[in-house]
């Protein structure tokens, strides 16, 4: 409306708490994301392995569907820690591809269309808007991680009873934890691609070399020093030696190496993986980049020479 006419009026209307406002974000993304029958049959089928996962549990238990099936107690897989790690990295490669699909349009969408100001001209931090955009993939990864893992641990301990509860609380946490984790990674790493390099195809294709290039490189740097050092320049392998170290799995010596001269051994070695220090310390990096990444990047300008 025309300022001469000074028929406006402040807003006087309930005012959204301010630790909720970057909710806005993610209420409305939703609903683009889930007009596509390709992520929404992606996102269903998500859930197929929790399901079996859930039928193992359950056969573990009924003694009647084991006589059926002719099967042992004692040949059917163990619940234990191992079971429940191999669900959190099917469940974590899953959620990749899903946050393949998600993350890389989101803030490259709002630069290329210059929306940052309407969004920073309001009272928005842009700290509360890269949450906001965070939070869609967080959100998403979250109910095909750790929320069934947890689902899927409460069921065996009811099956199992409170003993098994209670000596098996850490894995819990691990689900927990390695889901965390994983999903932050996710999600730091998608909205600072998707900042930086505003083109949608191109951003999913740099946050798949992203992975895959460098555990390349690390697979070459192994085999010529004989050595697994190289890991830690795979996000892979840094994930994988976390999620092992939260479930009590992790194995540091991993295989030995012999060096052969005329047919007579001249030096035996041990190959190790790198400690869990190291790779705690290479994600805590790798978020810490990005979120410098990210705080160069989203401004409500930027100046262009």
């Amino acid at each position: 409306m025309a300022v001469l006419e000074r028929s406006y009026k402040r807003y006087t209307g309930a005012l959204s708490p301010e630790w909720s406002r970057f909710l806005i974000i993610p209420r409305h993304a939703f609903r683009d994301v889930f007009r596509s029958k390709l992520f929404t049959g992606f996102y269903a089928l998500s859930f197929m392995a929790p399901l079996v996962f859930a039928i193992l549990i359950y056969l573990r238990h009924n003694t009647e569907a084991l006589a059926i099936m002719r099967l042992n107690v004692v040949n059917v897989l163990p619940i234990d820690a191992t079971f429940f790690l191999t669900f959190v990295e099917i469940q974590g490669w899953i959620g990749f591809f899903l946050a393949l699909l998600v993350g890389p349009q989101q803030v490259a969408r709002d630069l290329t269309n210059n929306g940052l100001p309407l969004y920073l001209c309001r009272p928005f931090s842009r700290s509360e808007y890269v949450v906001g955009k965070m939070s869609i993939v967080i959100l998403l990864l979250s109910t095909i991680t750790w929320v069934p893992g947890l689902i899927l641990f409460l069921l065996q301990s009811y099956l199992e009873g409170w003993s098994w509860f209670s000596q098996n609380i850490p894995i819990a946490s691990a689900i927990f934890l390695g889901s965390l984790v994983w999903i932050l990674l996710l999600a730091l790493l998608t909205q600072t691609i998707s900042a930086w390099v505003k083109w949608r195809l191109a951003a999913s294709a740099g946050l798949i070399g992203l992975f895959f290039i460098p555990s390349v490189f690390a697979a070459i740097l192994n085999e010529m020093l004989a050595t697994h050092w190289g890991n830690l320049l795979s996000l892979g392998s840094l994930i994988r030696n976390v999620w092992a170290g939260l479930f009590g799995t992790f194995v540091q010596q991993v295989g030995q190496v012999q060096q052969v001269r005329r047919g007579e051994i001249i030096r035996e070695a041990w190959v190790t993986e790198p400690p869990l220090w190291a790779s705690w310390l290479v994600l805590f990096l790798i978020c810490a980049l990005c979120l410098w990444l990210l705080s160069r990047k989203v401004k409500a300008y930027e100046v262009v020479k």
